[in-house]
C-alpha cells in the first residue's frame, strides 16, 4: 500500500480544488446591532444552472430574551445552523401583510448543529444564545439576499415580544 501525508489547509495550495473560510473567525464585513454581528457572504457554492449559495456567520451574544425586530425573505429559503451552541429562534407563518404576525410567532430551541431551513416568507431575526454568552450560527442564502430580497420590521413598545423560560 502507497502512503500519503496530510498538509495543513492553506489557501495556496488547495486553491486549484476549491476554496474554504473559517466560519468561527470570520474575518470580513459585517453589520451589527443590538447583540449580533452579521458577517455577510464569507464564501459561496456554485449549485448549477446559474445558482449560487452564500455562506454567511451571525454571531449572536448573551442578550435579553425580547424580539424587537423580524424579516422575511419573499424568493428564497434560509439554512440556519448553530455551530458552538444552542439557540432560541421566533418564527412566524408567511402572511399576505407587510407586519408580523405578532399572535402566530413562536420560539424553538435549536440544539447546536441542528440544521434549521426556514422557507421564503417566514417571520424571522437574528436568534438568541441559549445558556451560552455567544453563539456563531451558519445562515446560508444566495449571496447579497440581506440587500435584494430582506424585509425587515422594527417592533416598539407593545409589540415587541418576551421569550419566558419556564
Amino acid at each position: 500500500m502507497r502512503q500519503i501525508k496530510f498538509r495543513e489547509l492553506n489557501l495556496e495550495d488547495f486553491q486549484l480544488y476549491g476554496s474554504f473560510t473559517d466560519m468561527l473567525a470570520p474575518d470580513g464585513y459585517c453589520f451589527e446591532g443590538a447583540g449580533f454581528r452579521f458577517y455577510r457572504d464569507c464564501t459561496q457554492q456554485y449549485l448549477g444552472t446559474g445558482a449560487q449559495a452564500s455562506f454567511s456567520l451571525c454571531e449572536v451574544q448573551e442578550r435579553p430574551f425580547v424580539i424587537d425586530c423580524s424579516e422575511y425573505h419573499n424568493y428564497c429559503a434560509e439554512a440556519i445552523l448553530p455551530l458552538d451552541g444552542d439557540i432560541l429562534m421566533h418564527v412566524g407563518p408567511a402572511v399576505s401583510s407587510e407586519s408580523p404576525p405578532l399572535d402566530e410567532i413562536e420560539v424553538f430551541r435549536v440544539p447546536k448543529g441542528t440544521l434549521v431551513v426556514v422557507k421564503p416568507g417566514v417571520w424571522h431575526h437574528a436568534a438568541f444564545a441559549f445558556q451560552c454568552q455567544k453563539v456563531n450560527i451558519l445562515c446560508i442564502l444566495p449571496e447579497r439576499t440581506y440587500m435584494n430580497d430582506c424585509h425587515v420590521r422594527e417592533l416598539e413598545g407593545d409589540d415587541r415580544l418576551e421569550i419566558v423560560l419556564d
